[in-house]
């Protein structure tokens, strides 16, 4: 049986009059990988530096094995060591020094960062050290948060891989979709004051809390409707004095009814983009121009052409230039050598992580967004971008000082979808923004007409928003005109040959082995393998049929029980549920194909026989 490692009971945390959580309770197991969802402000970080002891709760206990070896990766972190890295690691942890080198490397870190002070290095690099620390200190229990967000596509990759072979538990705060549902085995829900635990993949929770959902919604007109069939037994015989007893009896029966309550929906981002101004169809061209920093020449020879509509990502290792490249493009440094073409009335805004940092503190977030709009602009349609932002009623006068770190990001991509600018230029983008709000973000910028560059580490993010991928390697670029994915199936296939984007005449090598000779055709052997497969297909189909049958009648037994339970029950019957409706699904495939295979044996066999 697994060890419970860590265990909150009862617990409630609140700040003023805005309670995070209220008599929440759960536990976590050894070698669980729990990824940890919820709206930005809805108590994530707080309840990770509750269980560091960094936080108190208001009520309620935190209770820890005394097994537990704990490791926490805060999202920004000062940790300010003034020593070498190497020397660090080497002096504080249990792993030894060779193998945490060895991950490392793969971690995009160099044998220049181990020797470099931590204090020398970025934040980025600073959390890949930390991440090693932890590592290093073989805990059962790791608590990430954000882990994600200074990382590039391959890397990410590498922390994936780690994550999914990890032998501990950990708990996990990401908003990359994608990422979680590679890693993650269990889902804890922070939301509208509750933490609720569920079984399964990311999948597997979105599909039980829309089953939860409409259990209760049926619970709900249930119970109304037994509250009308007593009212109207009341109203039709409570003066009859051979049914008043029963008549009181009822009304005291629908008094002592429990309420069902049904809590506010959290609300939905929807983000929607003021049109672009209008341009010509060329938007920018440059050729063989030199990036860097003064003298310094990061990408030699840079070629690239954007029409309007193009929504370029751009892809590589961290350190490759991608950065500088959108620096670049975007006029926040000068080219070290050329210029860039410009199209027809062309004007540009510009995204990056340190964005939200050139906020106004003193502003309101209605007047950040306002002093930032196009001249277009309404202030009907400043608070509509407001509102889409999450940002509504007196939450929009709030001041941009007060606000946490994925609010200031909300505000700061507010201020550039107000600019109306047919070019936009994102640097990560999706960083500090929760589930809901990336979600609204990438579903906006699908359907933007203007033009997009972006750098991103959030592969679902980047798959659906680029058409085109451009990879910054060793200080080349390469064009790939197609999606994310076809980029992905492109590396892993290795084609990754510079494409003739002019379409080109292409060659095909043909195999200068001749074709081996057919075998002689045997009837007697072919019909007997024919009818071998028909009864094969007829023996699944009957098993199929009876495995339905049976699987359906559980199936109807857990819809009874599940209109009655409640809670962390009826997350584990709803579970329950969809293993056996998607078990039923399966068989009813299986029996679909072995109809399908049958009929395609017998029109075969009666073709053979003639």
């Amino acid at each position: 049986m697994a060890i419970t490692l860590l265990q909150l009971q009862s617990g409630h945390k609140a700040f003023g009059a805005k309670v995070l959580f209220d008599d929440a309770t759960f536990a976590i197991n050894e070698g669980e990988h729990v990824g940890v969802i919820g709206p930005n402000g809805a108590g994530k970080s707080t309840l990770f530096k509750i269980l560091v002891d960094q936080e108190h709760l208001d009520e309620g206990i935190v209770t820890k094995s005394q097994q537990l070896r704990l490791g926490y990766l805060e999202q920004e972190s000062d940790w300010d060591v003034d020593q070498k890295v190497e020397e660090y690691l080497e002096k504080n942890c249990i792993k030894p020094l060779w193998e945490l080198k060895q991950f490392g490397l793969k971690l995009g870190l160099t044998e220049s960062h181990f020797q470099s002070h931590l204090k020398q290095l970025s934040g980025g690099y600073r959390m890949r050290v930390k991440l090693l620390y932890l590592i290093g200190q073989e805990p059962n229990l790791l608590l990430l948060d954000e882990p994600t967000n200074f990382l590039d596509l391959e890397t990410l990759l590498v922390l994936e891989n780690f994550l999914q072979e990890y032998k501990g538990a950990f708990l996990l705060i990401s908003h990359d979709r994608e990422f979680l549902r590679r890693v993650t085995d269990h889902i804890l829900e922070v939301e509208s004051g509750d933490i609720v635990k569920f079984p399964g993949s990311l999948d597997d929770y979105f599909e039980q809390k829309q089953m939860l959902a409409e259990i209760l919604q049926k619970q709900v007109l249930s119970q109304q409707a037994k509250k009308k069939s007593i009212m109207d037994f009341v109203t039709r015989f409570g003066a009859k004095a051979t049914k008043a007893r029963q008549a009181q009896s009822r009304l005291k029966a629908l008094e002592k009814m429990e309420v069902i309550e049904v809590k506010a929906a959290p609300t939905h981002s929807h983000i929607h983009i003021p049109p672009a101004s209008q341009t010509g169809k060329m938007i920018l061209e440059v050729e063989n121009v030199e990036c860097g920093y003064g003298d310094k020449v990061i990408l030699k020879d840079v070629t690239l052409r954007l029409e309007r509509g193009n929504h370029l990502g751009i892809v590589g290792l961290n350190g490759a230039g991608k950065s500088t490249l959108l620096k670049s493009l975007g006029e926040q440094i000068p080219l070290v050598r050329g210029s860039i073409k410009w199209g027809h009335q062309v004007s540009l805004s510009y995204f990056a992580q340190h964005t939200p940092e050139s906020l106004n503190p003193e502003h309101s977030v209605l007047e950040a967004m306002a002093s930032a709009a196009h001249k277009e602009v309404t202030q009907q349609d400043v608070l509509n971008i407001a509102g889409s932002l999450l940002f509504s009623g007196d939450n929009v006068h709030k001041k941009v000082k007060v606000l946490s770190g994925g609010e200031k990001s909300r505000v700061a991509l507010g201020q550039i979808l107000l600019q109306k600018s047919p070019l936009l230029l994102l640097d990560e983008p999706t960083n500090h923004l929760d589930f809901d709000t990336v979600e609204a973000l990438t579903t906006a910028l699908e359907k933007y007409e203007g033009t997009i560059i972006t750098v991103s580490h959030d592969r679902g993010f980047i798959g659906r928003v680029a058409n085109k991928i451009l990879e910054v390697n060793h200080g080349k670029l390469t064009l790939y005109p197609g999606t994310y994915d076809e980029y992905v199936w492109s590396l892993q296939k290795g084609f990754l040959a510079e494409r003739d984007l002019n379409e080109g005449a292409t060659t095909q090598k043909v195999s200068s082995e001749k074709a081996a000779e057919a075998p002689k055709f045997n009837y007697k052997e072919e019909r007997k393998k024919l009818e071998t497969q028909i009864k094969k297909a007829q023996k699944l189909i009957e098993d199929c049929d009876k495995k339905i049958a049976d699987l359906t009648k559980k199936r109807d037994a857990l819809n009874e029980s599940l209109m009655t339970a409640a809670g962390d029950k009826a997350a584990g019957l709803a579970k329950e549920l969809h293993e056996l409706s998607g078990a039923i699904e399966d068989l009813e495939s299986s029996m679909l194909q072995a109809m399908e295979d049958q009929q395609n044996f017998e029109n075969e066999l009666k073709q053979l026989v003639g």
